[in-house]
């Protein structure tokens, strides 16, 4: 699975590109990268540090509930609108386990995957999503280990963007199709669980953030309603950023009070944007 990915791949130190070498991925100037048994191979910098990366308990939680289908609405648009675009190479930048990425696959047989997250955690799964995919530990933040203009498609699912890399890696007039929450996203939940709030200009801050490299393509909002067990609730916060900000105990008391089942809006804002030149 690595192997279809590693002609796109340079040395995250010296920027040469990357060759299987046994168990490992070696540059010409001998820097060396183990590839765990899982088939991930590690490409942060030694000098890197995982910060706030996905926990084994977060993405095990974003595991089971993606699996479970709650989000299926959002991921076959998504696969979609890249496989309208055609994409060689589909770069899913913070892609967790690999669950969009192996549903845009699905939809385009042609294109293969490389998934990109700075969990190894994450990665581990990832590199089994998909018989197409690869997986990679890297960090969005700093210069992927990636080479120009390798991908067609840059897929960004609730993670960080970094403009300047997504426009390197991308192809001439490539796209950047990115998923971010709606301030409507899990209303229901946020005060009685004391969740995170999704900013209200958030949409307009990424614009910005992304001009000068980027122009919107389109736009749309997808809105369903998913009906949670107070367990699925709770698997729910659990894989998301709220996770490192209410505590377990607290949180199952605060379930407690809420119906069980509970309805909880989803709301997403998908936009495409075009590499500009």
């Amino acid at each position: 699975m690595l192997a279809d990915v590693v002609p796109y791949l340079v040395c995250p130190v010296c920027g040469a590109g990357l060759e299987l070498a046994g168990r490992g991925l070696r540059c010409s100037a001998r820097h060396s990268f183990d590839i765990a048994r899982q088939g991930y191979a590690n490409l942060l910098p030694g000098n890197a540090r995982p910060g706030t990366a996905d926990t084994p308990e977060m993405v095990r939680a974003r595991e089971e509930f993606l699996n479970a289908g709650h989000f299926t609405m959002l991921a076959d648009r998504l696969a979609w609108g890249v496989a309208a675009a055609r994409p060689s190479l589909v770069l899913d930048a913070g892609a967790g386990t690999g669950h969009y990425l192996s549903r845009i696959l699905d939809r385009s047989p042609d294109a293969v995957g490389l998934a990109v997250d700075i969990s190894k955690h994450a990665a581990r799964r990832a590199a089994k999503a998909h018989p197409r995919s690869g997986a990679v530990v890297a960090d969005l933040w700093r210069p992927l280990p990636v080479r120009d203009g390798a991908a067609g498609t840059v897929v960004n699912v609730f993670a960080p963007r970094n403009a300047a890399e997504y426009h390197r890696v991308l192809i001439d007039d490539g796209l950047l199709i990115t998923v971010t929450p709606s301030p409507r996203h899990l209303g229901t939940l946020v005060e009685p669980l004391g969740l995170l709030s999704i900013d209200e200009r958030k949409t307009e801050r990424m614009d910005a953030a992304l001009a000068g490299y980027f122009k919107l393509d389109s736009r749309e909002e997808i809105e369903t309603e998913a009906v949670l067990t107070r367990a699925e609730a709770a698997t729910l916060v659990g894989m998301g950023p709220s996770a490192h900000h209410v505590p377990a105990g607290l949180l199952e008391e605060r379930l407690g009070r809420l119906p069980d089942p509970v309805p909880a809006p989803l709301s997403f804002v998908l936009s495409t944007y075009r590499r500009l030149e």
